[in-house]
């Protein structure tokens, strides 16, 4: 069990928990994720959380390999206006912003989010810590390396599980300096990483528990799985479900995903196995 103070409002996880994505971008990798009428996107919310999903995972940032950066300003026209909507509707779920601008994730906060998903750890612009801290909300720190240009060149390492404990530690103190009390560990799968790399991260996951953190896995749907078995993202949901297990059984807290309902069977049945 774990718990996630959001903002002043207490997230008791009695079991791993399941957080569903929704991107407010037309370049996300995978097209079932891409959702931007303000409708539609309150619709698929709505959705996931009659699925069972804990946690909405909100960005308007593509962070694909390739893909155009957002500048500060039209992310906050984007993105705000949506979490202002699906707050109104799902006014007791805790939503999390997907952004690495400090900027960005105050305006979120303001409009409701109450859990700030960072790709950068707070490298790229590490005022985000402090905010964190000062709205007393929890902190999901990936694991990536380089700049926002850089981030998916290929990250050539002897051992990737050692460089995650080292990142990790840093990261962790420089969280615990800002203020932050929630913080939540993401290996950051693709992200620069090899397929050997991703799924050596799944295979020896229960090494990140010695940091008594939860561990968010988002791994959903990613080109490690559809390469290895030869397919496309829209294909891969059978893959993702293999990986999920895994991950669970191996000490995963947080699932992100695309697909609600199968993860959270996943996590029901893991759950009966331990």
């Amino acid at each position: 069990m774990f718990t996630l103070n959001c903002n002043g409002n207490l997230l008791i996880a009695q079991e791993p928990l399941v957080m569903g994505i929704i991107n407010v971008t037309a370049d996300s990798f995978y097209a079932d994720s891409r959702v931007q009428q303000a409708d539609a996107i309150v619709k698929k919310a709505v959705t996931m959380v009659e699925e069972g999903a804990s946690i909405i995972d909100l960005g308007a940032q593509s962070t694909r390999p390739g893909s155009t950066i957002m500048d500060i300003e039209t992310e906050v026209k984007t993105l705000i206006p949506v979490i202002k909507t699906v707050r109104e509707t799902l006014p007791t779920v805790p939503l999390s912003v997907d952004t690495y601008y400090a900027d960005v994730a105050e305006a979120a906060i303001e409009a409701g989010a109450s859990i700030i998903n960072d790709i950068s750890g707070g490298r790229f612009f590490p005022e985000i810590l402090h905010v964190a801290a000062r709205r007393r909300v929890p902190y999901i720190c990936m694991h990536s390396h380089g700049t926002r240009e850089t981030m998916h060149e290929k990250l050539m390492v002897p051992n990737i599980s050692a460089t995650l404990f080292q990142y990790f530690s840093e990261r962790i103190s420089a969280a615990k300096e800002a203020g932050i009390v929630d913080f939540i560990i993401d290996p950051g799968f693709g992200f620069g990483k090899t397929i050997p790399d991703n799924f050596q991260i799944i295979k020896e996951l229960s090494q990140l528990t010695i940091f008594r953190k939860p561990i968010l896995v988002g791994v959903s749907r990613k080109s490690s799985i559809y390469q290895t078995l030869g397919t496309t993202a829209d294909k891969a949901l059978n893959g993702t479900t293999v990986l999920h297990t895994t991950a669970l059984l191996n000490g995963a807290s947080i699932l992100r995903v695309h697909d609600v309902r199968e993860a959270v069977e996943a996590v029901k049945l893991t759950q009966m196995l331990k």
